[in-house]
């Protein structure tokens, strides 16, 4: 019985991470993990998912460092390992423990948003782009949480995709509108995650605008990644509007890339400039030309 973890090498949201797996069960596995302090939502399916900033402390903890293909190995042995097909599946569990932070109890519109996160035309808006604005979340506003609202708003921010600009985020908030006065919330809280929801058509919020900056830079956070993860956007970008010849893609797209460029600021908050500012720019002017 032991807990593995291997080099951090795996680059998201402006640091690296390391993955840590069990080689016996999960159960081992998360009461090692609560026992680090690691929060519930980093678990990804068969391993946890931690930034680099822990990796000195959880071998001191009692994790074993291993190489990634050794613990790719140690996974494999243990037979807890999701097979990549069943990946976007898996995600089902980590997204099933954030929802219940912010509203447990909730089962059946946990339900509803994955099914319709999850729908089959989706290639970049689906469940692991709704996983990667809620860590991108997490990651701007640490070591506090993100604020209620603001985390709602991601829930249904794509809720409804169909591939047609403000139509979809209009719809989106909508949606958000029924099911969460429905859910019982306050009409406050309500009108606010669907004027969140509202914003991410063109990522415009007021100077102040806390909330508001906090979901369109997490949104946006994909801009920023490295080169190889900023093409595998752009490519999954193309699929979902597969339904749109060529050449209507690429001037669309042109002119999608330019709005994002004349934004001034790109990213709202200190954060945020400070790990996907330069990048995105570079990310967007490459593309572009």
């Amino acid at each position: 019985m032991a807990i593995y973890l291997d080099p951090p090498l795996w680059p998201a949201h402006g640091t690296h991470f390391s993955h840590l797996v069990s080689d016996t069960s999960l159960d081992e596995l998360h009461a090692f993990a609560g026992a680090a302090g690691i929060p519930e939502r980093a678990f990804d399916g068969d391993h946890y998912d931690v930034p680099e900033r822990r990796f000195d402390d959880l071998v001191a903890a009692g994790a074993v460092p291993v190489e990634a293909r050794v613990l790719v190995r140690k996974l494999i042995a243990s037979g807890l390992r999701i097979p990549a097909r069943q990946r976007n599946k898996s995600l089902k569990v980590p997204l099933l423990n954030r929802w219940n932070t912010i509203m447990d109890g909730y089962d059946a519109l946990f339900l509803d948003l994955l099914d319709r996160w999850s729908e089959p035309h989706r290639h970049y808006h689906g469940c692991t782009h709704l996983l990667s604005v809620l860590e991108a979340l997490d990651l701007l506003t640490e070591p506090a949480e993100p604020p209620r609202t603001v985390l709602l708003a991601a829930w249904f921010h794509d809720a409804v995709y169909r591939g047609i600009a403000e139509q979809d985020e209009e719809e989106s908030a909508r949606l958000a509108e029924d099911r969460l006065a429905e859910a019982g919330l306050p009409e406050a809280d309500v009108d606010e995650v669907a004027r969140l929801v509202r914003l991410t058509s063109d990522h415009r919020p007021e100077p102040g605008d806390d909330g508001g900056a906090l979901l369109c830079d997490a949104d946006l956070s994909v801009l920023g990644g490295e080169p190889d993860q900023y093409a595998r956007y752009v490519a999954a970008v193309r699929q979902d509007y597969a339904h749109i010849g060529d050449a209507d893609f690429a001037a669309g797209r042109a002119a999608v890339v330019r709005h994002l460029l004349e934004l001034d600021p790109l990213f709202r908050s200190p954060r945020a400039k400070a790990l996907w500012e330069d990048s995105a720019h570079r990310n967007l002017k490459g593309e572009l030309a």
